[in-house]
């Protein structure tokens, strides 16, 4: 019993290291303008949310959330991304990675007057860290995550890394 405890303790003190850390790194390159929303709230039934993919095309071919849009980020489009998004104050969340480049394409939808726009706190990343389901280029559910390249992926915990 004594040691259950103790895995439990050392669980417990890893998970909010890490998620300590998680905050860290996202205060460190994010101003925290787009307010932030968390897998367990963006998984709930009832949030009909528009999903946003802001990594580049070869990241969302290995894997996204179901029905997200692939908008990118370093040929990102504002009029092309905005074009079917008519309700300016719709729930739209961007995500990426791990929630920084979501950030600069969140500050762009807020800029030109989208009023519900938040950033999903940890990316696709802390979505599968959360084991939410997450799909391939033929909408086949998988464990593969893009994880960006070696420095950025320590973060995914969970699921199949790749690397292109």
């Amino acid at each position: 019993m004594r040691k259950l405890v103790l895995l439990f303790i050392f669980s417990l003190s890893a998970y909010s290291f890490s998620q300590e850390s998680l905050s860290k790194l996202l205060k460190e390159f994010n101003t925290g303008s787009i307010p932030y929303i968390t897998a367990q709230e963006l998984a709930t039934p009832q949030n009909q949310a528009i999903l946003l993919d802001a990594r580049e095309e070869n990241e969302f071919k290995v894997s996204h959330l179901k029905n997200a849009i692939h908008v990118g980020y370093n040929n990102f489009n504002l009029e092309a991304a905005t074009k079917n998004l008519k309700d300016k104050d719709a729930l739209i969340i961007v995500y990426c990675s791990l929630g920084i480049r979501s950030e600069d394409i969140a500050e762009k939808l807020d800029s030109i007057g989208y009023t519900n726009v938040k950033n999903l706190y940890g990316g696709i990343f802390e979505w599968k860290n959360n084991d939410f389901k997450v799909y391939d280029s033929k909408n086949i559910e998988t464990d593969n995550i893009h994880a960006f390249d070696e420095e950025w992926g320590k973060w995914l915990k969970k699921g199949k890394k790749v690397y292109d």
